[in-house]
């Protein structure tokens, strides 16, 4: 059976996409060098956030997705990330690719709030491989790629924090329910403001002056 070897190189913004979109360099070597005619790759890519070591300040940021840090022995689960596929060019011995992965920015997927929460370091990512490779040397077969191939990878956080800020610069958005979006708006009708910043700066100072009565 035909042996791949894959190691993920590195990580960067696509900076033509029509949405977020990292590209992450994938390395494939066939241990036996034998004529790779094609792959048809999937990839599963989870995050394990047990991984890593977390700032006060990050700690924080992730109440809502791992509740208090007394519980985050047990609460620290992968998170699914993102699937890609990708069709690979036949090569023999060792070839280097692009893998796209499309990103989201809104706050309700765990990622994203797990990527946002995040100041500095880096990001324990495990990509899984799966799908059929078409080799042979002096023929043409198709076989299944094994489900124990993966690899880990340390993305920086800097490489998401510079993604989104290409795409999203100084700025972010909220997915509300129609409800709550038509409450606002009736708020910000009757206070003539100007824009939702000035909705939200006036609630939350609100919500301060509340709080400290």
């Amino acid at each position: 059976m035909t042996d791949l070897h894959f190691e993920c190189t590195g990580a960067r913004p696509e900076p033509f996409g029509a949405s977020p979109t990292l590209l992450f360099g994938l390395r494939i070597e066939e241990s036996d060098h034998q004529p790779v005619h094609a792959i048809a790759l999937r990839c599963q890519i989870r995050i394990e956030p047990v991984r890593r070591q977390y700032e006060p300040e990050e700690v924080g940021m992730l109440g809502d997705l791992f509740g208090e840090p007394s519980r985050w022995s047990s609460t620290l689960k992968p998170m699914q990330f993102a699937h890609s596929s990708i069709t690979v060019p036949g090569f023999t011995g060792t070839t280097d690719i692009d893998l796209p992965v499309p990103c989201t920015y809104d706050t309700e997927v765990a990622s994203a709030s797990y990527f946002r929460a995040l100041s500095r370091g880096e990001i324990p990512l495990l990509f899984l491989f799966s799908g059929t490779v078409f080799t042979g040397r002096n023929g043409f077969r198709a076989e299944p790629i094994p489900w124990h191939k993966e690899s880990s990878y340390l993305m920086p956080v800097d490489v998401w924090q510079q993604m989104i800020e290409e795409y999203f610069p100084n700025s972010g958005w909220l997915r509300l329910r129609k409800d709550c979006l038509e409450s606002l708006r009736h708020y910000r009708s009757q206070r003539a403001l100007s824009s939702w910043e000035q909705v939200f700066q006036e609630l939350l100072a609100t919500a301060g002056a509340k709080g400290g009565d």
